[in-house]
């Protein structure tokens, strides 16, 4: 998880407290608890050229036009619970992104699964040979 404590990516991170919508009675028109996260993914020092090609692929239905990831969270009627909530969603975009696609082997089908597919192929067609003939 990104923690304040990992100078780099964390400096380039900007937020914002805005009040937040849902339960709460009238506590929640006083208080900005509602987190919004943004990260201009398109000037960003921490990423090279290729990762920001790559999230901007990954990521472009949340990211705007001027390259500007956008992450917001309001669950938790606490400040700093949304601010965790927030920095691990961005944790978990990042490592989907991120995330190597594991190329698929190509193999042959078993000499039974065959045999299978082509007996029930063989049924079925008999069973509409039938039914014709009524």
């Amino acid at each position: 998880m990104i923690s304040p404590n990992s100078n780099s990516v964390y400096d380039e991170l900007k937020f914002k407290a805005t009040t937040s919508s849902g339960p709460g009675g009238q506590h929640v028109n006083k208080v900005n608890t509602r987190i919004e996260l943004k990260w201009d993914i398109q000037s960003s020092k921490v990423l090279n050229e290729e990762q920001r090609t790559l999230l901007l692929v990954k990521l472009s239905s949340k990211i705007s036009n001027d390259g500007v990831l956008l992450i917001s969270e309001q669950q938790s009627r606490s400040q700093l619970q949304n601010k965790m909530a927030v920095l691990q969603k961005l944790d978990r975009l990042l490592q989907t992104a991120f995330a190597k696609v594991k190329r698929r082997k190509a193999t042959k089908p078993t000499y039974s699964s065959v045999k299978k597919r082509l007996d029930s192929k063989k049924k079925l067609s008999e069973k509409k040979k039938w039914r014709k003939g009524l």
